[in-house]
């Protein structure tokens, strides 16, 4: 589990088989390197990968073909590409983002980038598979970067981010262009409001008088989780 808040640039290369290098770089590579050991868990991109072989200012990890085809570290095979990098939540750590599980849903698209007198604000595409989870001022992690929903439209399937200085500055949303890949991952607490929703009182169990509990929209909006 991680909580979306990059702690350091990395790049990316091929090894051979399903081998990638990742080599930390920045001021913030110490962060990662300092305890890193074998087995740990790393988000690269957002995508949690684990630790088999540590390197003087890096490691080596293993991404099976299924995740280089749905994330975008597939597109890194022809060469070294800039990933975000943050260890995983140690227990009593901060969680200064949100829940990131480092399983990304799917890919999405950068539509624009315009710079204000404050932050970037960036619009993306997201497939129908990630989009249900989008709500306005909700949580979302682009690249393994914990952001907040500004806006969606939902006809278009797109949302805005506003990106604050410091944090376009050090992560690899400075790289993005129009059309750029990006790995989406949605709010896993979205997840399991949909979960509860679709399957009702299936795993309930009935209360004392015979009424049975029913899971609605109603019952958590009252409860704080819409």
């Amino acid at each position: 589990m991680f909580t979306g808040l990059i702690q350091t640039l990395g790049m990316i290369k091929p090894l051979g088989g399903d081998s990638w290098q990742i080599t930390c770089i920045g001021d913030g590579s110490r962060l990662i390197m300092e305890d890193l050991a074998y087995g740990d868990s790393v988000a690269v991109d957002g995508v949690c990968l684990t630790v088999e072989q540590k390197l003087k200012d890096g490691f080596v990890a293993t991404a099976s073909p299924e995740t280089l085809r749905r994330t975008t570290l597939g597109q890194a095979s022809t060469g070294n590409k800039y990933v975000n990098l943050e260890t995983s939540l140690r227990v009593g750590g901060k969680v200064g983002g949100h829940f990131v599980m480092g399983h990304v849903d799917g890919m999405g698209q950068m539509v624009a980038a315009v710079q204000t007198a404050t932050s970037w604000e960036m619009e993306f595409t997201a497939p129908d598979a990630i989009a249900r989870y989008i709500v306005p001022k909700g949580s979302i992690a682009i690249n393994g970067i914990s952001l907040t929903v500004a806006d969606y439209n939902p006809d278009l399937c797109q949302f805005k981010v506003a990106v604050i200085p410091l944090t376009y500055a050090d992560t690899n949303l400075r790289y993005l262009t129009p059309g750029s890949w990006v790995n989406l991952e949605g709010d896993i607490l979205g997840k399991y409001v949909e979960k509860f929703l679709s399957f009702g009182n299936s795993a309930m169990k009935p209360r004392a008088n015979g009424d049975e509990n029913h899971i609605t929209s109603g019952f958590l909006a009252e409860h704080g989780y819409l």
